[in-house]
């Protein structure tokens, strides 16, 4: 799903025009982004949690060659979905 979809979802979903599905999109996912910038956590209940994890610099290989390279710390931004999405997600290997 492209984040066009998303906010036609959200218009159809709470009966607002596409234009207020788009903004309502937007300010969520500005909400979403300051607070992972600010290294807090954001919790949806029953959907998951967003998280900012700090990576420590390492060796890797450049998979071409062989050769070693080094690779520099980094934050990641890790989904730890919730125990019910989970559920319902691997219903679906059943």
């Amino acid at each position: 799903m492209k984040k066009n979809h998303l906010a036609e979802a959200i218009a159809l979903g709470a009966d607002i025009p596409y234009a207020k599905g788009e903004e309502v999109l937007k300010v969520m996912l500005e909400i979403i982004e300051k607070q992972l910038i600010n290294l807090d956590s954001v919790q949806l209940s029953g959907f998951g949690t967003l998280t900012v994890k700090a990576r420590s610099a390492r060796v890797g290989r450049n998979p071409k060659t062989g050769v070693p390279i080094a690779i520099e710390p980094s934050m990641a931004i890790r989904f730890i979905p919730g125990k019910s999405f989970k559920d319902q997600v691997n219903h679906l290997i059943d």
